[in-house]
């Protein structure tokens, strides 16, 4: 066993232990969860969790666990009920009564908060004060078991019911629940350490109705009824060592189906879809074959689920040996559209099983490999399954996305570092919200991080080969199988868990290349690559001059040096040639190969091998180039803008055999409508050989150059002879032929699967819509409409109607027919007014149809500025049962906002920016997705410094006690310096302290309130006594010079021992009481009374921090801020809000009201102090350690204020 460290957050590393030190002092290796009661019609939990640990350093006497949203009634090790606190700072992050509000104050706080929990630092939300008689136990490092009861009663995020209000039993309705969340969000339902890189094996049992069951991860081991029969307890075994954050849940009354091809594998449905979940699941057995082959290794575990559900948060979530997915993604086989798209998420999810549920990370710094790695090899199985031409087109679609975002907000980092100087070299690109964890991300940067982490591994990809790739693959998952099979050893669990070092260790080991600068480039640094090319062709040498220009300092960009490919089409041929990228903007002579030839008439060959016939008319005659292309295996990520003459394009498009050339070309062309553009453009959609995407870009394209060309077009519409020769019957061109199905190049372009067609027919007609042009300002009414508006109009409610009759597939066509309406509206053709969108966007509506109407209503509110629908729709963001759709409320504000930062509005109002704070920094705490939703709604809106319709707060100024000097108030520091603050850390975390049930602390706790209420003549002051005022009887205020910090000692006079509670490190706020009033007067289990008040009151003593629990965050400047009256004479009141707690009950101070206002009165003027950060390491002086240990033990041990960190915590003994 490893020596015990004077610090037990820094394990001793083992041998063989590949770098991975545990932020933790303990191991965990088993964990039972066990849920016994799930009540529908409550929406409630009731369960337990038992964790076995082993402890790694001798001392450890705290233990901190991972726990939102669940009450906690009772926890005990090795059958000792122990003493914990309760502390979430990210309920609320900054303080309610804060008058902050500018977006770089709240970025910092909210990352701090978030670290202060994370399990990854060592942190949690739940901390355990191990019993003074285990500490014997302990110090020999023996294993403890914790028992912990919880219950959850309406979770908000976590856990999603879905309980339809319609007649008959649960099991009739439907109802189900299941677990949801974004990365690691498990502590949202169970107890746990909620880290991708604490792994153990889990035993897992649900009780249910008899008409349910309960889908979770690993083996079904047996299914027991009770003696009544009326409930059953599914037992799942999972062997293979996990991460809690890997674990997931499933209850309903689903269908089954035993996949016929793998019997291991198994499928579960909402009732009465099971012909469709045959249908859409009938290919995994393939994906299965395909990973397995190229990965040359089983998939890991011994069986697989898909569960398929309603309100689904995402439409594809895998877990340990089981994925989640949208119902909405089954169809029948009727359906074409939806095959390749629910094809891609079932490949998705399983590519995921590998890397990212068996194979977990060490360190969010190390997700990009797993994403990457997943992303990677479902790309492979895209090229193998819809061929090379869609994987190309998929590649560069990707690509574009992120190039496209990149420099918009400024760089996505791949694999963000942490710590000492490398701050430096490693900025922060985003500066409305912290890249340094997960849950501080935008949705849609983490979209893009994924795939930035893809494209990279492609890129990897080329420099090493494919071969090397795999066999890389390889030797992660065959290490991680070996590892896994083994009895709990921790240095070998790790090898389950990648890092970015060992995975480049590993690439160099399997392919001897170094491919550090690649990694330098695209992996630890943000931003994207931006090229301009141009050339000119020198006659006399036969050379094509090309002058490569790069743009790297726009935000989002970066300076590329290293070679790149030039791909050159000439009259003989095409021909490669690999630049060195240097100085900034670099002209390159490449020599050509063929002289520019008059009238020749000889086949021209391509890049393919394929020699074609060409009509050199439109060429220029001295030049012998047909094309360029700049880095066409796109391996840069990069924006390329080249310039070509129109003709160079048009070639291009017809004889370019790949199709990222021919798509490049198209979106050339948008530039050229001249009628030699249309002739290509139709050539190449008349082409059968042609792939389809390029075929349909290629309609949209000639759409765009036909309206441009009005005036000179000749010939009938462009769009219509084309439809009629390709698609109509020969003798009446009036009917459409029906499909065939036989060729899909052919489907995609004319979408005859029913619904889809008409769906197309309703966008078509609805783009055929132009601005109205108003006469004499008449207001349109239904009355008077254009006649061609009124034939659009009818055609569009008749479809309206049809699709309640007989609905189509997904409701395509309703959701085009709320679009169409909306074009008719924003053109002024018929009265703009939300109420239609608006009922179609109620609950109980399809989830589609539901988007399509907040679509509309979100740009009616930009269009019409209207703020009653903004308040609208952000009530429905607070309350809408369904978690996706608020979040897509949020996304399509933020995408299409009513206005930004940069514009004068009326719907700017401080209202307003009062409702998003609250929103963001208190309402959201239970989806991690939906609270950086509103942060970027609010940062879109008002930018990162105070929103500027906000009055100046009345305190200007605020004294610096410390430095004895006034500053200007933080609040209304502009932008540019406020970038640079660090923020206060968060001063307001929940904390709820639980009374200790032995009885012989009982005496103890008498002898306490006894005390306090000795107090009581010394309480009677008021309590807004100014701050400077002499302290209470029993409280002294030290300050250490050395360690700048303040702590406060609470004395007791029965004995003359202090605690010391550090200033700096314990959480507290006003709204714990509130919070957890009901929950002590609960009884903990039914053997115990209730919690005595006495107990309760002794252990309740607030103490208010700013700092965060066992991390070195503040050094504090006590920043005491002037009144607001500006007198001078007198202090605000700054009791620690009751009120805030008026509606909670307060039995439990019934009996002693002074000794509870006596502890209000003991922190009140720590209450609104602003700290800078600076880092520096916390130095625990400890005075009165006497024998610690001894003192420890006394029954009524505080917390200390050092986490797990310090040798031995003082604390109060009789």
């Amino acid at each position: 066993m490893p020596p015990t460290g004077s610090d037990p957050a820094r394990m001793n590393r083992k041998k063989g232990d590949k770098g991975f030190e545990s932020p933790r002092p303990y191991k965990l290796t088993h964990q039972v969860v066990c849920i016994n009661n799930i009540n529908f019609q409550r929406k409630s939990v009731v369960g337990f969790v038992e964790l076995t640990i082993f402890p790694t350093v001798a001392n450890l006497n705290r233990i901190k666990l991972n726990s939102k949203q669940c009450r906690i009634y009772r926890v005990r090790i090795n059958d000792l009920e122990a003493a914990f606190i309760y502390n979430d700072p990210t309920l609320e992050v900054c303080h309610s009564e804060s008058k902050q509000r500018n977006l770089n104050y709240f970025s910092n706080a909210y990352a701090a908060a978030v670290s202060a929990v994370d399990p990854d630092a060592g942190n949690g939300e739940l901390c355990i004060k191990v019993p003074s008689e285990l500490w014997k136990h302990v110090d020999e490092l023996k294993v403890l078991k914790i028992h912990i009861n919880f219950s959850l009663d309406q979770p908000k995020g976590g856990l999603h019911f879905v309980v339809p209000s319609v007649e008959g039993s649960m099991a009739e309705r439907g109802a189900h629940v299941f677990s949801c969340g974004y990365q690691n969000s498990t502590r949202f339902w169970f107890p746990c350490v909620d880290s991708y890189s604490e792994l153990c094996t889990w035993k897992l049992e649900f009780t249910v109705d008899a008409a349910m069951v309960a889908v979770s991860n690993g083996d079904l081991v047996e299914t027991v009824y009770t003696h009544d029969m009326r409930k059953k307890t599914f037992h799942y075994m999972l062997t293979i060592p996990t991460s809690a954050s890997n674990i997931s849940l499933a209850i309903g009354p689903f269908e089954i189906l035993v996949d016929p091809y793998m019997h291991e594998v198994t499928h579960f449905c909402l009732p009465q879809l099971l012909p469709l979940l045959k249908h859409t699941t009938s290919y995994l057995h393939e994906v299965f074959e395909f990973y397995e082959e190229i990965l040359t290794c089983r998939y890991p575990y011994s069986c697989f689920k898909t569960v398929f559900i309603d309100e689904a948060y995402v439409e594809v979530a895998a877990y340990a040996s089981m994925s989640i997915f949208s119902t909405n993604l089954l169809h029948s086989a009727m359906i074409i559209d939806e095959t390749p798209l629910t094809r891609r998420c079932l490949a998705q999810s399983l590519a995921q099983q590998f890397f990212g549920c068996f194979i977990s990370r060490m360190s969010w710094s190390d997700e990009w490999v797993l994403k990457g790695i997943s992303g990677y090899i479902y790309g492979l199985w895209m090229k193998k399954t819809f061929g090379v031409n869609e994987y190309r087109h998929w590649i560069k679609e990707e690509l574009d996305k992120i190039v496209a975002y990149e420099l918009k907000t400024g760089g996505v980092l791949l694999h963000p570092i942490f710590g000492g100087g490398k701050e430096k070299d490693n900025p922060a690109p985003h500066p409305h919200f912290s890249i340094k964890h997960p849950h501080t991300l935008s949705w849609e940067y983490y979209t893009m991080f994924q795939c930035k982490a893809h494209l990279v591994m492609r890129l990897i990809e080329n420099r090493i080969s494919m071969e090397f790739m795999l066999q890389v693959f390889n030797k992660l998952l065959s290490l991680a199988s070996t590892a896994s099979s083994q009895k709990f050893q921790s240095h070998m669990w790790s090898q389950m868990l990648v890092s970015t070092s060992g995975f480049l260790k590993s690439i160099s080991n399997v392919s001897g290349k170094d491919i550090q600068p690649l990694i330098k480039q695209w992996v630890d640094q943000s931003g994207v690559v931006k090229f301009y090319g141009s050339f000119a062709f020198n006659r006399k040498r036969n050379v094509l001059e090309l002058e490569i220009k790069q743009d790297y300092t726009s935000p989002g960009t970066q300076k590329y040096v290293g070679p790149l490919k030039v791909t050159v089409q000439e009259l003989d041929g095409s021909f490669n040639h690999t630049l060195q990228i240097e100085e900034n903007s670099l002209k390159h002579d490449i020599p050509c190969h063929s002289k520019s030839r008059r009238n020749k008439k000889k086949k021209i060959p391509l890049m393919n091998g394929e020699e074609v016939d060409m009509d050199l008319s439109a060429m220029d005659a001295d030049s012998p180039l047909l094309w360029i292309r700049i880095d066409p295996d796109m391996a840069v990520l990069r924006k390329v803008d080249s310039e070509q003459a129109d003709f160079m394009w048009q070639y291009q498009l017809r004889y370019e055999r790949d199709v990222v050339a021919q798509q490049e070309a198209i979106s050339a062309l948008e530039r050229f409508p001249t009628p030699a553009s249309r002739l290509a453009l139709t050539d190449v959609l008349e082409q059968e050989q042609c792939f389809y995407r390029v075929r349909m870009a290629a309609c949209f394209c000639l759409a765009k150059i036909a309206n441009s060309m009005v005036s000179t077009w000749t010939g009938p519409p462009a769009m219509k002879s084309l439809f009629t020769r390709m698609f109509c019957c020969k003798t009446c061109p009036n009917i459409v032929k029906t499909n065939n199905f036989m060729s899909f190049q052919s489907y995609f372009l004319q979408k005859f699967s029913d619904n889809y067609y008409r769906a197309e027919m309703i966008d078509a007609l609805a783009n055929s819509v132009t601005p109205a042009v108003s006469v004499n300002n008449e207001v349109r009414t239904l009355d008077n409409l254009n006649p061609d508006v009124r034939l659009i109009l009818e055609e569009i409610t008749r479809f309206l109607n049809m699709e309640k009759l007989l609905p189509s597939y997904r409701h395509t066509i309703t959701v085009s027919c709320l679009r169409a309406i909306r074009v008719l509206q924003k053109n002024g053709h018929v009265p703009s007014d939300p109420s239609l969108f608006k009922s179609y966007a109620e609950y109980g509506h399809f989830v589609d149809i539901r988007i399509a109407a907040l679509e509309a209503v979100v740009d009616y509110t930009k269009v019409d500025r209207s703020y009653e629908e903004l308040q609208w729709l952000l009530t429905m963001v607070q309350n809408d049962p369904v978690p996706y759709v608020r979040h897509k409320i949020l996304n399509m504000l933020t995408k299409n906002p009513p206005f930004t930062k940069s514009m004068e509005s009326p719907l700017c109002n401080e209202a307003l920016v009062d409702q998003l704070w609250k929103l963001m920094n208190s309402g959201t705490s239970h989806d991690w997705r939906l609270r950086c939703g509103a942060v970027d709604l609010y940062f879109t809106l008002f930018g990162l410094s105070r929103p500027s319709c906000l009055p100046l707060p009345e305190l200007g100024l605020v004294l610096n006690l410390k430095e004895k000097k006034a500053v200007l108030n933080p609040t209304i520091i502009p932008e540019a310096i406020a970038g640079n603050q660090e923020a206060a850390v968060n001063p307001s975390s929940h904390t709820q302290l639980v009374g200790f049930q032995n009885p012989e602390d009982d005496h103890l706790a008498k002898e306490a309130s006894c005390n306090m209420s000795a107090h009581q003549q010394g309480v009677k002051r008021k309590a807004d006594t100014p701050l400077g005022s002499p302290l209470e009887p029993g409280q002294i205020l030290e300050k250490n010079e050395d360690s700048s910090k303040v702590k406060l000692k609470i004395r007791f006079s029965s004995s003359q021992d202090e605690e010391e509670i550090d200033m700096d490190t314990v959480h507290d706020s006003q709204a714990f009481i509130s919070h957890h009033l009901n929950m002590l007067e609960r009884p903990s289990t039914p053997g115990l009374s209730k919690y005595r008040p006495a107990n309760s009151r002794s252990a309740l003593i607030p103490q208010h921090s700013a700092g965060c629990d066992g991390t070195p965050t503040t050094k504090p400047q006590w920043n005491m801020e002037l009144p607001r009256k500006g007198t001078g004479k007198e202090q605000p009141p700054l009791e620690m809000s009751v009120h805030a707690a008026a509606a909670a009950p307060l039995s439990v101070f019934g009996k002693e009201p002074a000794s509870s206002k006596h502890s209000e009165h003991h922190h009140h003027h720590h209450h609104e102090h602003k700290k800078k950060k600076k880092k520096h390491k916390h130095k625990h002086k400890h005075k009165h350690r006497r024998d610690g240990r001894e003192r420890g033990r006394g029954p009524l041990a505080f917390p200390s204020p050092a986490g797990g960190r310090s040798a031995r915590s003082p604390s109060l003994s009789d």
